[in-house]
């Protein structure tokens, strides 16, 4: 998969928005809460996302992908190359991801009626 396709795949799934962030780094969200990120300006381009623990421990083991930095510990993974893994193994694993994320993210409030002033007894 190339960045455009990651890109359309992300922004599928329902309420899913992008973002760049921290300088270059586009961003796919759900309810504010990061999926799966992209680094535009790497070469090559990376891909990040979130994964269960025993996928975890089985990607790390393969080349070309390891431990995010910094969200590692959350079982984030960092593949160094967009094609370190084949198209629809990626495609479930940035669902995977999504429907993690998803399912922590805060839920839509319902809005709050406009406050009109303070009234005084």
């Amino acid at each position: 998969m190339n960045v455009e396709e990651v890109r359309k795949y992300c922004l599928a799934f329902p309420e899913a928005t992008e973002n760049l962030q921290w300088g270059d780094d586009l961003c796919f969200k759900i309810r504010g809460k990061i999926f799966a990120t992209v680094a535009l300006t790497a070469t090559p381009q990376k891909l990040c996302f979130k994964c269960a623990p025993e996928m975890f421990a089985d990607l790390i083991e393969r080349e070309d992908i390891r431990p995010a930095p910094y969200v590692g510990r959350y079982k984030w993974v960092i593949l160094d190359r967009l094609d370190a893994l084949r198209g629809g193994e990626m495609k479930e694993l940035i669902r995977q991801s999504y429907e993690m994320v998803a399912t922590k993210a805060p839920k839509g409030r319902a809005k709050k009626p406009k406050r009109r002033g303070l009234r005084r007894s």
